[in-house]
């Protein structure tokens, strides 16, 4: 009989005893994993719980053994079976007629089996149910599982909602509760805030009684030395300050007037101790300068060794400085602030002290040096003289610069205003020099060269030395000099050129832009003004007498060379020196640009007629009409008057020739005459001649013009006439006729 498939729970033999005897063969449905793993046990709960969410992996088991292969177990002894087998392995050619020699009995045995096969066949589909069944079970107990855990989630998540009502109902039941909370905070922080406010406000009050009793003290005046004077100043500016911002303060007033007084008394202190401290250093320098006459000596004293004493103490030096800058900047500049009047009233008298003893130290030395220029100056080398006295001079003013910005931190720069420091230290000396008090070397210099000429004076002077101390000096003797040398001066013969008066205006002129900074010389100077003035005044005059004698020189071409010399002259103190005798009208061209309104020809088309710009649309001007403010412009209007007169009368002899008038010239005769005059005038500016020339052609083209419309305008009104006469005698006629 044929044996089944071996069942699936049964154990395989041992590997030692499968050489005993005939056994079960292994069961088909078994898994190719090991003997460890020939039933597949299914995952547990836990195991499904930990793996992911989605399915478990799908795995395909083995099929279950069909009836070829249970035959083919059932026959391997079988010698139906083997003979099969046999047949099998035979070439095909051969297999054919083994198929008809199949025995009967083999084909009996086949019949007999197919009910043991029926029952193989329900055994082996309960065993291949089996893995599926407990992975159905465990599924089942997983749903389940989850099924409670589901609900449990339901609970807490109903929980949790009955929570969150309660928090909402408690929350809105302590609103009004944290509002008031909140309120309450503000409260305490508005008390905090004035509390702190108070304190400080009352710390501004009693912070008077501490200072009062600290400055009224016996030995006070050791403060001014010690650097607690500092802090003293800067709360008593606090206090101030406090006072000043909020005056309707309780006593705000009062409190105020008595901390400005502190103030003023703890700077006194100060002042009294900085006084005290350059008296010993003065005491001490002037014994030592009394025992020596060396000027090495003298000036390591006067400066490296009072710079050293100074500055030999605890905190007085830093205390000044302190002060000094709450008024000043480092240049010198004024500042504003707190209590800024008591603090400068302090500075300056600082300075003043200072000064004082600094005056009193060099008085000796700047006596001998004052006394060694005055016994020079009366050499015939002043200039050589008032050079050196004033480097001297100028080496002290520096040495003194240095050794002030050593001890109060400050270079103060030059400047106009009163409030700056260097104003504050341009007085309290009379021997001392400083670059902010050069004054005892003005009243030295300026002594020496009272009675020499003007040319030393400006040959010695530059524009930015003793500019507010010379300058009025220099004017006065320029204004002199004009007075002497042009109004009250003789008048020469005179020719078409350059007058001498003019030549000495040029002198004066030149060296006052050689001596003053150039803004001086361009705008409204009273000196420039002068000069120009007499000289026009003067030239207007020698015009007046040409025009009146018989010399048989033109009067306006006279003008327009001086003028125009004159005119060069203020032109170039602006660019430089034109004394150059080969080009004596050098920025003549510029000139003539700057006379014109616009060009020459569009100025002479202007003159039609009876009018002209000059004549008419302009007044005439004269020396007493100039004016400084308008010097330059009526200077080209005085050019222009003259530049006009002589073109009309050259034009009126050219066209009188040209019409062969009664009484005239030949043409011939009046233009070489013309041209001997320009050439004899503007012999090295033929530029000039051609201008004129071409000025001469313009007018007498429009006199001719003018004169061409007077006559047709007399020959349409006699016309007019004759018509008007004629119509009126035939309106006679008709009206008779009717």
């Amino acid at each position: 009989m044929v044996q089944l498939c071996p069942r699936p729970h049964e154990q395989k033999p041992a590997a030692s005893n499968s050489a005993q005897g005939h056994k079960r063969k292994e069961s088909l449905l078994q898994q190719p994993n090991g003997t460890d793993a020939a039933i597949r046990q299914p995952p547990t709960l836990t195991q499904i719980l930990e793996k992911d969410d989605g399915p478990p992996e799908p795995s395909v088991a083995r099929r279950a053994c069909s009836f070829s292969d249970l035959r083919h177990l059932s026959g391997a002894h079988d010698p139906v079976v083997r003979l099969a087998r046999r047949t099998a392995l035979r070439k095909p050619e051969q297999r054919n007629w083994d198929a008809l020699d199949l025995p009967k009995s083999a084909q009996r045995d086949e019949l007999a089996i197919l009910p043991i096969l029926d029952t193989s066949t329900a055994q082996l589909l309960q065993e291949s149910r089996r893995d599926y069944s407990l992975y159905r079970d465990q599924l089942t107990l997983a749903e389940n599982h989850l099924d409670s855990l589901i609900q449990d989630a339901n609970k807490s998540l109903a929980l949790l909602t009955t929570l969150s009502t309660s928090f909402e109902s408690v929350e809105a039941q302590t609103t009004s509760f944290q509002a008031r909370c909140d309120d309450l905070l503000k409260d305490q922080s508005r008390l905090e805030t004035l509390a702190s406010d108070v304190g400080t406000s009352l710390y501004y009050y009693a912070y008077l009684d501490n200072v009062s009793r600290r400055l009224n003290a016996p030995g006070a005046s050791r403060l001014a030395e010690h650097e607690d004077l500092a802090e003293v100043l800067d709360h008593l500016e606090s206090c101030i300050e406090f006072m000043t911002e909020h005056p309707n303060y309780r006593d705000a007033e009062s409190y105020l007037a008595r901390y400005e007084a502190l103030l003023t008394k703890a700077l006194h202190l100060l002042e009294v101790g900085f006084s005290k401290h350059l008296e010993s250093v003065s005491q001490d320098i002037a014994r030592q300068l009394g025992s020596t006459q060396s000027e090495s000596t003298i000036y390591a004293l006067v400066y490296g060794r009072f710079e050293e004493m100074v500055l030999d103490s605890y905190s007085l030096i830093p205390n000044v400085r302190k002060v000094i800058s709450k008024v000043y900047e480092e240049d010198g500049r004024p500042k504003t602030g707190t209590a800024s009047e008591i603090y400068l009233n302090t500075a300056k008298n600082i300075f003043h002290s200072y000064l004082t003893t600094r005056d009193r130290d060099l008085r000796l030395s700047a006596q001998r040096e004052v006394e060694a220029f005055e016994k020079e100056a009366k050499t015939p080398s002043i200039e050589t003289a008032c050079r050196t006295y004033t480097k001297q001079c100028l080496e002290g003013a520096y040495n003194e610069d240095n050794l002030l910005n050593a001890i109060f931190a400050i270079d103060p720069l030059p400047s106009t205003s009163s409030e700056s420091a260097f104003h504050a230290l341009r007085s309290g000396q009379r021997w001392l020099i400083t670059p902010a008090n050069l004054k005892p070397l003005a009243t030295s210099v300026q002594a020496a060269f009272q009675t020499t000429e003007l040319r030393i004076l400006c040959n010695y002077y530059t524009a930015s030395l003793l500019s507010d101390y010379l300058w009025a000096f220099v004017d006065s003797r320029f204004e002199a000099e004009t007075t002497a040398s042009i109004a009250k001066a003789e008048v020469p013969a005179t020719t078409e050129n350059a007058h001498q008066v003019l030549k000495v205006a040029i002198e004066l002129l030149a060296m006052f832009d050689q001596c003053m900074p150039k803004e001086r010389c361009q705008q409204n100077s009273p000196v420039v003004f002068k000069i120009v003035r007499e000289t026009i005044n003067v030239l207007q005059r020698v015009e007046a007498k040409i025009k009146g004698g018989k010399s048989g020189l033109d009067a306006d071409l006279f003008m327009i060379k001086n003028l125009l010399v004159l005119k060069n002259e203020l032109v170039s103190l602006e660019i430089g020196d034109i004394r150059s005798e080969t080009a004596p009208l050098q920025h003549f061209s510029r000139v003539w640009e700057t006379v014109s309104p616009g060009n020459w020809l569009g100025f002479f088309g202007n003159i039609v007629g009876a009018g002209s710009l000059w004549s008419r649309g302009a007044p005439v001007v004269t020396a007493k009409t100039l004016t400084v403010e308008d010097m330059s412009e009526q200077l080209d209007e005085l050019l222009r008057q003259s530049i006009y007169a002589f073109a009309r009368q050259w034009a009126a002899q050219l066209n009188a020739a040209s019409s062969r008038a009664a009484g005239a010239r030949p043409i011939g005769k009046v233009q070489q005459d013309l041209d001997q005059k320009l050439q004899g005038v503007f012999s090295d500016q033929p530029e000039v001649s051609e201008k004129l020339r071409e000025a001469i052609d313009i007018n007498a083209q429009a006199l001719n013009d003018a004169e061409a419309e007077k006559k047709g305008a007399r020959s349409r009104a006699a016309f007019n006439i004759k018509r008007l006469i004629a119509w009126l005698g035939a309106s006679s006629a008709r009206n008779v006729a009717y």
